[in-house]
């Protein structure tokens, strides 16, 4: 009885941060403004009812011309149909302030300052990315042309061979590796990630760094600023200082409103050495490696790489570094050289995208992996709010035969994520996807595997977040031996995962499906 009341405690506690996390996020966030627009464009029409009353008509004619031309002025932009329909929604309910939150969105300066330091941080450190011509002539003839190539010319992101992967099927495998690589450091660490919390699992890691700073190990940590919300204190660099760890936050949240807030650094990158790199979906707190259970067993995936690919992770750690760095030197020939493994197999492609450019490269790669599928494509996600271009590629793969499966949590972390996946349900099922709820809990990995041939492993979930507001990183996969071990993992999750079928959706609770449809509207703006 008592272990049960400290679980139901710890979870009310943990939803409770999540709710506070929530509401901050929407004060800093765009959503902020959606509220601002309503409050603002009823008092704009009040005031012109009763000022304008002798006008009434002249104002009506003008705002349905102003509601149309704005309309027309959507629908010709670049931007997806899903983005496009949020937009025309939101003007045709408020036109007035709609239209100009459009406008300050899409023309933020905060955005165009931070595009302009992160391409002339890529302009100056080009030099240092990998010649990778060899190793495009030696595997032309093994599905190279495609995503690979995708990623070197689109993201200037290049295949390395000699490099070996790790798989790692749990938050608790991936923290005994990443402690013994700590332990080994006798250069440089650097981690990046999206949350770091107080508790066992950060606080075993800081005991690390400290040692290793204090015997000369250069220590970086980068991480974003939302933690300051509830997770660190807002000083906590000053603190990590004392220790000899340099440390930033990225994007530090400020006390006024702006769109860069939006885009977070959901990355999750550690470099030792420039031997081996870690990535994947587990940040440092203890909800990841089951010390908390807020929502039931908690499933992650994470890779380590050594050899040649890991100067792939140090250059996009030092980059990403010095877009917050308030002077930048570029030293990175120190960093950026890695070790071969003569006797890896395959190749891998480490690759980041961000939400400032016009390429979607985490989105791309995972389409082109599922339109590529002969056999089958396997895939688990936290989160399934899926625009368009998705829902295409998983409506041809499935109805040309292949065997898609996605695995999606049982247990949310958010209802309204939740609802939101489970609205896209109907549909892919009625292509022939086929979906399972992992039955002990949460699933926050991040993977594809198709084929046996190609995979990824990263921190890109499978929602707009993702894939068009954070920055975020993953390692793409072809013919390693790792590939194996992803899909015993996948293999063994089906078999504890809850097939959704007809009668599961229509049994579904009418609240869930109403705000399922109703998020729909403004999902790309979330």
């Amino acid at each position: 009885m008592a272990k049960c009341k400290t679980e139901n405690k710890e979870i009310r506690q943990v939803r409770s941060d999540i709710r506070k996390r929530s509401a901050l996020n929407i004060i800093f966030g765009k959503s902020t403004f959606l509220v601002l627009v309503i409050l603002v464009e009823i008092g704009l029409f009040i005031f012109a009812m009763i000022k304008l009353f002798d006008y009434v008509s002249v104002f009506v004619v003008a705002l349905a011309s102003f509601t149309a031309a704005m309309l027309i002025y959507l629908a010709r932009t670049s931007s997806s149909p899903e983005v496009k329909l949020s937009w025309m929604a939101i003007v045709l309910l408020l036109p007035i302030i709609g239209a100009m939150t459009y406008i300050w969105v899409h023309t933020s300066p905060g955005c165009k300052i931070e595009k302009k330091k992160i391409d002339e941080i890529e302009a100056a450190t080009s030099h240092f990315v990998y010649d990778d011509k060899e190793v495009r002539e030696r595997f032309s003839g093994n599905g190279y042309t495609g995503t690979a190539d995708y990623l070197k010319n689109a993201g200037k992101f290049p295949a390395f061979d000699k490099s070996d992967v790790k798989y790692f099927s749990s938050g608790e495998a991936y923290f005994e590796s990443l402690k013994e690589e700590l332990e080994k450091a006798e250069k440089f660490i650097f981690l990046e990630f999206f949350i770091i919390k107080e508790g066992h699992m950060w606080e075993t890691i800081l005991d690390i760094l400290k040692r290793k700073a204090a015997a000369g190990v250069e220590v970086r940590v980068l991480y974003d600023g939302s933690c300051a919300i509830l997770d660190l204190p807002y000083g906590y660099p000053k603190t990590l200082a004392q220790y000899g760890i340099k440390a930033m936050m990225y994007s530090r949240l400020r006390p006024f409103v702006s769109t860069t807030y939006n885009n977070r650094d959901h990355r999750k990158i550690v470099v030792v050495d420039g031997k081996v790199a870690f990535t994947g979906g587990s940040n440092l707190a203890d909800e990841y490696i089951n010390l908390r259970h807020p929502f039931g067993q908690w499933k992650d995936a994470s890779v380590m790489i050594s050899g040649s690919a890991v100067s792939g992770f140090t250059l996009m750690f030092l980059r990403m570094w010095d877009v917050e760095a308030p002077h930048s030197h570029y030293e990175y020939g120190r960093y950026v050289s890695s070790p071969q493994n003569e006797g890896a197999v395959g190749f891998v492609v480490p690759y980041g995208d961000m939400p400032l450019g016009e390429e979607r490269l985490g989105e791309f790669v995972y389409t082109d992996i599922i339109n590529r599928a002969e056999k089958y494509v396997y895939i688990m996600s936290p989160y399934l709010i899926l625009d368009g271009e998705l829902l295409s590629a998983f409506s041809l793969a499935a109805k040309k035969g292949v065997d898609v499966r996605i695995i999606l949590p049982h247990i949310p972390d958010k209802k309204y994520a939740f609802a939101l996946a489970k609205s896209h349900y109907k549909q892919l099922t009625s292509y022939g996807v086929k979906i399972y709820e992992y039955t002990p809990g949460f699933v926050h990995s991040k993977v594809f595997l198709s084929d046996d041939k190609h995979g990824v492993v990263g921190t890109v979930n499978l929602d707009y977040r993702s894939l068009y507001h954070h920055f975020e990183c993953a390692l793409y996969m072809n013919g390693t031996d790792a590939l194996k071990e992803i899909k015993t993992d996948f293999e063994e999750t089906f078999k504890i995962s809850m097939p959704v079928t007809e009668e599961t959706i229509k049994n579904e609770k009418f609240g869930t499906r109403l705000r399922g449809k109703l998020l729909k509207i403004i999902a790309p703006l979330m």
